[in-house]
């Protein structure tokens, strides 16, 4: 796969996205977003430090949407589809399936 130019509407939204979520992080070196092209859009792939990701989500959901609904004008502007998932990282997922 080819990476975007440098002005492509792909990496803006990664780049408005990874700001954004740098600013709400206690480990802003761990942010991490992949670019995963998929038919239908464009799904940017959010991991942060397990400690974090009750920051990116926010109370009611309310950040982690207000980004959506970010990424959601931009796709209008620019005639794409894009969403974001946030990413737990496999270990936790596993050692949460594996609690009593």
């Amino acid at each position: 796969m080819t990476e975007p130019g440098e002005n492509s509407p792909k990496v803006n939204v990664r780049v408005m996205i990874e700001q954004i979520v740098k600013s709400l992080v206690e480990e802003p070196d761990l942010v991490e977003i992949n670019l995963v092209e998929e038919p239908q859009e464009t799904v940017l792939e959010l991991k942060v430090a397990p400690r974090d990701i009750g920051k990116v989500i926010g109370k009611q959901d309310r950040t982690v949407r207000a980004m959506r609904n970010l990424l959601s004008a931009a796709g209008v502007r620019s005639n794409k589809n894009f969403a974001l998932e946030i990413m737990e990282e496999e270990e936790d997922a596993e050692a949460a399936a594996s609690s009593p």
